[in-house]
């Protein structure tokens, strides 16, 4: 990769021979308020706001993050001692699975450091975040302690509903950093390392000229879910692709995690999203971006891009926005 140069929002040259970027996704995408609250106690030297995604239907934010390895893993441990306080899962509800009022917090290598540095990194910002506000945690991703939590689903089996009692009964589902208790209201954390990951949903459409009615505007959730299975690496799809089929504002969802955008590139992903929809009598109809990309993934076809309302690249490329970063909101104390 590159090196990158940033100037950082309070107009300091930092040095970008050490760049990390976390991606932590709160259980709130509703309130702008209560997002803005979690993402002004993130503000700090060295460190950048990059970008901040909410998402209404899913019910769930993300924000992103980019700075020095001391900077991020301090504005982590401070947004989920904040998320903690604005966030009751007790009472929350949405579409996306989730454990925890900051459900996953994961650190990326940018540049200048390595995928095994930035597990250390999550190991850290883990007991901190037990040892300040009592909230467990979980490792996953190159940060897991355990073979069978490296991949998230594993440690969303049964959502913080189910997690809350499970943690109680199997010493199998206990936390890796306190507990055994979940935090009341805030449940747990997983905290890991990964390389990029690119969240891309795809909404699906009726076959083209087919009549819409207001009881039945186009597929529903078993055509998203059956593109889903066939696209994911674990039913034999495409590598790197992880998919869920939701409804999402009434509408078939196909919501997708590409860990691994070099080995299966985007526009690869879309192409087959499109032949499987076909295949089901749908057709894809708009995309929505959640978080950055980096640069290399615009390589290829532009037809996914082009089916992304008001894509702006300056915004979601994340060489760019490192470049001109977001100011950082006031929030009320």
């Amino acid at each position: 990769m590159i090196l990158l140069h940033a100037l950082f929002s309070d107009n300091t040259c930092v040095n970008s021979a050490t760049i990390v970027e976390c991606v932590p996704n709160f259980s709130e995408g509703i309130s702008q308020e209560l997002v803005q609250q979690i993402v002004a106690a993130m503000t700090g030297e060295g460190i950048s706001l990059l970008d901040v995604s909410l998402d209404r239907d899913h019910n769930r934010s993300v924000v992103t993050v980019a700075g020095s390895p001391e900077a991020v893993l301090e504005s982590a441990v401070r947004a989920t001692g904040k998320a903690a306080d604005l966030i009751d899962l007790t009472t929350q509800t949405g579409v996306h699975p989730r454990i925890g009022a900051t459900d996953v917090i994961p650190f990326v290598p940018v540049s200048g450091i390595s995928l095994a540095e930035c597990a250390l990194l999550a190991r850290q910002a883990g007991l901190a975040i037990w040892r300040r506000f009592g909230i467990p945690v979980y490792f996953y991703g190159a940060a897991a302690a355990r073979p069978d939590r490296v991949e998230l689903e594993n440690l969303r089996k049964g959502q913080f509903e189910g997690l809350r009692t499970a943690v109680l009964r199997e010493t199998a589902r206990r936390p890796d950093v306190g507990g055994p208790e979940l935090h009341a209201t805030a449940g747990a954390s997983a905290v890991g390392a990964r390389s990029f990951l690119i969240a891309y949903n795809i909404f699906l459409g009726p076959p083209a000229g087919a009549k819409i009615s207001l009881d039945r505007p186009g597929p529903d959730v078993a055509v998203a879910r059956a593109i889903a299975r066939d696209l994911r690496a674990s039913s034999g799809g495409l590598l790197g692709v992880k998919a869920l089929g939701l409804i999402v504002d009434g509408r078939a969802q196909v919501s997708i995690n590409i860990t691994d955008f070099r080995q299966t590139p985007v526009p690869r992903v879309f192409a087959t999203v499109s032949q499987l929809a076909a295949r089901h009598g749908a057709t894809v109809a708009e995309g929505e971006l959640i978080g950055l990309i980096p640069e290399a993934a615009l390589e290829g076809s532009t037809l996914w891009t082009e089916s992304i309302p008001n894509f702006d690249p300056a915004a979601k490329v994340l060489e760019r926005r490192l470049a001109t970063p977001m100011a950082w909101p006031v929030g009320r104390s």
